[in-house]
């Protein structure tokens, strides 16, 4: 028996745009939106059950790229071995779901192409206040954190001038999107991680992007209802 029984795509794509048509947006200190209930539950438990091990990473640099052979995405290999990842991947690559975050989030998502990395951060791990690059229509961060400690593993925010502002909830199942600029600023502060941090970063990303293995379907770019 399948555990836990997964919802088709189409259930998960709804349960999605609502979640995002409910986002709350805030202006500083960049535009940005939070989102709750993101996923259904049996999303969440089946992508939490999938038998991919935390990295074990050593020192880091404050970068995710020093560590980039260990890094963990929902691409062909593992959508053709594991259902979550499948019905993951198929319901954001719907057209209603590109619809609704082109709509929301005022992109043009035409063309892109869907990339889902799956992090587990254990002790140790930091990162250093970035701004994503350009090739990132959007990026969205899905907390999947559990434990008594998992309220203060959100995203440290950061003004222009890079000085820490506040910090994200991690929430279970909540999310933070916001688009690519100079000056949204965000990173991971050092901090004890007792367990394992999880979290899904979703983007949609230009058809120039290099990495053609991370992506979830390389030769099905984003449509729209009306393409």
């Amino acid at each position: 028996m399948e555990f836990p029984r997964l919802p088709e795509p189409a259930a998960i794509a709804a349960h999605f745009t609502a979640a995002l048509a409910a986002a709350k947006r805030e202006d500083w200190p960049y535009r940005h939106w939070k989102l709750a209930d993101v996923l259904p539950e049996a999303m969440c438990v089946g992508i939490l059950s999938l038998p991919i091990p935390p990295p074990v990473l050593g020192r880091t640099d404050g970068t995710r790229a020093s560590f980039n052979d260990k890094r963990i995405f929902f691409n062909q290999a593992r959508i053709a071995r594991y259902r979550p990842c499948a019905v993951l991947a198929e319901a954001l690559q719907r057209s209603e779901v590109a619809k609704a975050l082109s709509e929301t989030l005022g992109i043009a998502v035409e063309g892109s192409f869907l990339r889902l990395e799956y992090m587990q951060d254990t002790d140790g791990m930091w990162l250093e206040p970035h701004c994503d690059i350009p090739e990132k229509l959007f990026s969205m961060v899905i907390y999947l954190c559990t434990g008594p400690d998992a309220k203060d593993w959100g995203t440290d925010i950061y003004d222009s001038e890079r000085r820490w502002v506040g910090r994200s909830s991690a929430e279970f199942d909540s999310a933070v999107i916001f688009t690519p600029g100079p000056n949204t600023w965000h990173g991971f502060e050092p901090r004890p991680i007792e367990g394992v941090r999880r979290l899904m970063e979703i983007n949609y990303v230009r058809p120039n992007w290099r990495d053609r293995e991370q992506l979830a379907f390389p030769d099905r770019p984003i449509r729209l209802p009306h393409s």
